[in-house]
């Protein structure tokens, strides 16, 4: 079982009519509602994140045909939409928080849609979705400083820590973007595991902090749904969002460069 791969589903918003900010990456309820009775159908094992890395860190046997459930930011329609219809099968799922977007005390103002609050986030994790940091304010996290690094880590952890009574141990990557320096910072601020992008099915020989996921957007059909869960032509699927990835990466570390020569007056 250490090769198994694993379909890691990463979902944002659930809405009818979402934000055009959240449009391309938010599914339908009705889609939603179809997409979990296909995982059902199939026979897929829905675990959380801390369960999938707990099984490889010690090499448990994972359940037959496992799958993940991961929802980033924190829309208010993970509550409405998606958590009676998890409810309804007994899914377990992973939500990633962004503190600093979620209603309440520590709201920025920065959220893209309309955004879960404390007590939905809460009613959630005691329905059995684990809750995982997302940062606080959403940035991309190899373009920021070390100290603004390790401010978005820690006060995301302090934040969910205070809201809920526990700390999170799973971590996701604001727009899936990490780097060396980026995944030992959440290694070394307690995170015991992260997600990624990536746009492939999940391998434990990615390590516990670049595991891969697979994109689930508005404009995934059943039959596409149907062939990412199998992991079938994942590659052909996401071929168009490789390439803008990589060439975006290659702008993106040019820029890091020269704010780091710039800061060093160089």
């Amino acid at each position: 079982m250490s090769d198994v791969r694993v379909p890691i589903l990463m979902y944002h918003a659930v809405a009818t009519d979402p934000s055009d900010a959240t449009r391309a990456l938010s599914v339908t309820p009705e889609a939603f509602a179809e997409q979990m009775a296909v995982l059902a159908d199939r026979g897929l094992s829905p675990v959380t994140t801390a369960e999938l890395a707990a099984c490889w860190r010690s090499g448990r046997a994972l359940p037959e045909r496992p799958v993940l459930i991961t929802f980033d930011d924190g829309y208010e329609g993970v509550h409405r939409h998606a958590l009676p219809v998890l409810a309804k099968y007994g899914f377990p799922a992973t939500l990633f928080v962004s503190t600093g977007w979620i209603r309440g005390p520590y709201d920025t103002g920065g959220g893209l849609d309309t955004m879960l609050d404390w007590d939905q986030v809460r009613a959630l994790a005691a329905a059995g979705v684990e809750i995982g940091g997302h940062s606080h304010s959403h940035p991309q996290l190899d373009q920021v400083s070390d100290a603004t690094l390790r401010f978005e880590l820690i006060h995301c952890k302090e934040i969910v820590a205070d809201q809920l009574g526990t700390a999170p141990v799973s971590f996701a990557y604001p727009y899936g973007y990490s780097s060396r320096r980026v995944r030992q910072a959440v290694r070394e601020t307690g995170y015991a595991q992260a997600l990624a992008v990536g746009n492939g099915l999940a391998r434990r020989a990615q390590g516990p902090y670049a595991l891969r996921r697979v994109t689930v957007r508005r404009g995934t059909g059943t039959a596409a749904f149907e062939r990412l869960v199998e992991g079938r032509a994942i590659a052909r699927t996401f071929a168009g969002d490789r390439a803008l990835t990589k060439g975006y990466a290659v702008v993106r570390g040019a820029r890091r460069a020269r704010r780091l020569v710039s800061r060093s007056g160089g």
